[in-house]
């Protein structure tokens, strides 16, 4: 087997090294987010195209007799955005929420502000609202399969109640 010669191997370990680098940049980057005022000027453009297909991608929450839950949900349904989350967030507007699934449990470690915390069965009947869930807290129901994240107080505001069923409009 050829030797690589100093000069070769010291360049292939060297954009090894840099390539990993932005691996964990980009990784920063999605999982702390907006965390820093300025945005990370490397991946600005991704992260505005981010942004941009966030915006898309919100939907209704409604309780099944109509009645409007949550304007703009964000449905957090894979690894990365489930352990995202809220995380980098100064604050959420009273018509913003997040549905985290699968989920049984959710913590506010490094969150900024109080959220409530609805959880939902497998077919969307409210198990448990935990209002006013303070940073650094966590909360859990037994036999929940996902959870929606509001604003404090949004869950009484809007009348959320244990045996309501909601479900993601379309």
């Amino acid at each position: 087997m050829r030797r690589l010669g100093a000069h070769k191997g010291a360049k292939a370990v060297f954009h090894l090294r840099k390539r990993g680098q932005r691996q964990v940049v980009r990784f920063v980057d999605l999982v702390v987010g907006d965390a820093l005022e300025a945005p990370s000027v490397a991946f600005a453009h991704r992260r505005n195209q981010r942004r941009a297909s966030a915006a898309k991608s919100t939907k209704p929450v409604l309780r099944a007799d109509g009645v409007v839950v949550c304007e703009h949900c964000t449905v957090a349904d894979s690894p990365l955005p489930r352990m995202r989350g809220l995380l980098g967030r100064r604050n959420l507007g009273s018509e913003e929420g997040v549905l985290l699934r699968p989920a049984g449990s959710i913590h506010t470690f490094f969150m900024r502000f109080p959220i409530d915390a609805v959880f939902l069965d497998r077919d969307g009947c409210v198990l448990r609202v935990v209002q006013s869930v303070r940073p650094w807290r966590t909360a859990a129901a037994r036999g929940a399969r996902s959870v929606l994240e509001l604003r404090a107080g949004e869950s009484a505001r809007r009348g959320v109640a244990v045996g309501d069923v909601l479900e993601v409009g379309g």
